[in-house]
């Protein structure tokens, strides 16, 4: 007998929890604050199951028409009510979203808690510059001093609004102008471009403001003003005076009342000072601008799923040929279809089908349209074709090694939680690189030093026996690297890892500035609590032929200041995705040991 046709349309088909249960009515009989839950769930169903359910069955109108007829919290109505009708209303965004969220059923008498589900659309913007984009009128916004010693160039990202620098945040500039760290830096190139903006400017332009766009910044179209005169607000009695939070708080409340009318919004990175804010009813928001993305969801992956009918449609007029690269041969395609504008190069596809055929793994080497040219991969879990005795466990790991692995792949980035294998994996080809194929010369270690506990103070020694303790993770990757060799004995080993040594350097972040790396292996760990500043200035320290990896998990961040989302890692991943010369995976499966894998998941 042939198998029935499936529906052309999937769309109309209702969704499990639209159906009604027949006989599931719930008993008449309710707690009082059973009841007031309840009645919100039936208005907001009657708001709600009106839109989507157009095209139902006659079955469910009826339902809506009754609950739409009494829609009082009676106790006969709800009795008489869907249980899963009225379950997406209570999970269900606001009416004026215009949305529904579809979620599975919960017990109307109870609240989801809120943190078990991540909000769809996260509010970074306060209440006032919502309000004042909606009008289209300009924002006047007030800069804390952690903003511009976070990013100098943060004075030119408000596109047509004013920005106010208060007294108080040119004292602080002042006082963090000194030393040899990155915030010290900042304060001073903040200084020097407000000295660039303020000269050849008489009084009566510092007084009205003086154009963002002179420096030759055209996306700022707004104004800078300064604190020209003393600005008193009555604050609540007991906050310190003196305290330079507290003074800047004083700035937005007075001019707040002086210039009715137009949002004024402090910007600033400090939790506790939008909080402060924020409780005196003045509006404040977080700097966001540096944010590469808003939701780390939608972070590239490298890695994308083909679907089940990719070659039905691609396959039509496929071409295919042999090339040796490297010492080793693999096989091209060139395919067209509607799927490939959503690729981009060098990214991982992979087509596992359930009927039990031949998996397909491959590269995406070049896109032009709606044209590709796939490539097959080297199976790095087979034995025979081990790095330094380290073959893949998963197939994550197979692509990153055959990124690892590509002398014509410069730059690669390793994502993925603690026992993914990142450092093993490039410890492993770096070492591979270096002594069997000698394609570079020595790998470089580096790493920031960000201490998860208390520091433990200035260490002595030279720069790598002061880095070594940061090191312990390639230290204890190399002991299992060395393991694996047993032909030699003993001695071998301690001969092979005397070897190593000489050729593994460790360096420090704070002497990389000026510096060119040839012929290099430069492996940057922890990368995730590097800025994007930071970021930028490793990766130009590249010579020719020098490969650049940044490892790192962007869930354990301990720099202040960055998040998941303006992290130097997440940075590097977003810019350069689809370069020929670069790649990016991100390790989902920990192999470390089922206790490491267990404690990821339920701690």
């Amino acid at each position: 007998m042939p198998l029935p046709k499936l529906p052309s349309k999937p769309a109309t088909i209702l969704a499990t929890q639209d159906y009604p249960t027949a006989g599931a009515a719930r008993p008449a009989t309710k707690t009082p604050a059973a009841k007031k839950v309840a009645a919100p769930i039936i208005e907001a169903a009657i708001a709600e199951v009106a839109k989507p359910v157009r095209n139902a069955a006659t079955k469910i109108k009826q339902v809506a028409a009754l609950m739409v007829a009494k829609p009082a919290p009676a106790p006969a109505p709800v009795a008489a009510a869907p249980a899963d009708v009225a379950a997406p209303a209570a999970k269900a965004k606001p009416a004026a979203k215009g949305k529904v969220t579809p979620i599975k059923p919960v017990k109307q008498a109870e609240q989801p808690h809120p943190a078990k589900h991540k909000p769809v659309e996260v509010q970074l913007k306060s209440s006032a510059s919502r309000a004042a984009d909606q009008r289209g009128i300009s924002k006047l916004f007030v800069l804390d001093t952690n903003v511009l010693m976070h990013d100098p160039s943060s004075l030119f990202r408000f596109e047509e609004h004013d920005v106010y620098l208060p007294m108080m945040t040119l004292e602080e500039l002042d006082n963090h102008k000194k030393g040899m760290t990155e915030v010290a830096r900042n304060a001073r190139q903040v200084s020097r471009t407000l000295d660039a903006l303020i000269s050849n400017t008489d009084d009566d332009a510092i007084e009205h403001g003086i154009l963002l766009s002179k420096l030759g910044n055209k996306d700022a179209k707004g104004r800078l003003f300064f604190q020209t005169r003393l600005q008193s607000a009555d604050l609540p009695v007991g906050l310190p005076v003196g305290k330079a939070d507290n003074q800047i708080l004083a700035v937005v409340r007075s001019l707040e009342s002086e210039q009715e009318g137009r949002p004024v919004v402090l910007v600033s990175k400090d939790i506790n000072m939008r909080i402060k804010a924020r409780a005196l009813g003045l509006p404040a928001e977080d700097y966001f601008n540096d944010h590469v993305l808003e939701d780390t969801d939608l972070l590239y992956s490298g890695i994308v799923q083909l679907p089940d009918d990719f070659w039905n449609k691609h396959g039509k007029d496929m071409e295919s040929w042999q090339e040796s690269k490297n010492g080793y041969s693999s096989t091209f395609y060139r395919v067209t279809g509607p799927f490939i504008p959503s690729l981009l190069v060098n990214q991982f596809i992979y087509l596992e089908p359930k009927n039990g055929e031949t998996p397909f793994y491959g590269q995406v080497k070049q896109i032009n349209g709606k044209t590709a040219v796939l490539q097959t991969l080297r199976d790095f879990s087979h034995t025979k074709n081990n790095v330094w005795g380290v073959t893949a466990r998963n197939r994550e790991q197979n692509f990153a090694l055959n990124l690892l692995m590509n002398p014509e792949c410069d730059f690669v980035t390793l994502l993925g939680q603690a026992g993914t294998g990142k450092t093993l994996l490039a410890l492993a080809a770096g070492l591979a690189q270096v002594l069997e194929t000698k394609l570079y010369n020595e790998i470089i270690v580096t790493r920031v030093t960000v201490p998860v506990g208390e520091d433990i103070g200035f260490l002595p020694g030279t720069e790598e026996e002061k880095m070594s303790p940061w090191m312990g993770a390639f230290d204890d990757n190399l002991e299992v690297l060395n393991k694996s060799d047993s032909d030699g004995g003993e001695w071998g080993r301690a001969a092979t890892q005397d070897l190593i040594r000489s050729r593994i350097k460790i360096k420090s972040l704070n002497f990389m500035r000026g510096r060119t790396f040839v012929n290099k292996f430069l492996i940057i760990d922890e990368a995730q609590n590097l800025t994007p500043k930071q970021v930028k200035t490793l990766v130009t320290r590249a010579g020719p032929g020098t490969k650049i990896l940044c490892l790192g998990n962007i869930a354990q961040i301990d720099t202040p200041y960055l998040t998941e989302g303006s992290s130097g890692l997440t940075y590097v991943v977003d810019r350069f995705k689809g370069w020929t010369h670069s790649g990016h995976v991100t390790l989902a499966r920990g192999e470390r040991s089922r206790l490491a894998d267990h404690a990821s998941e339920v701690l």
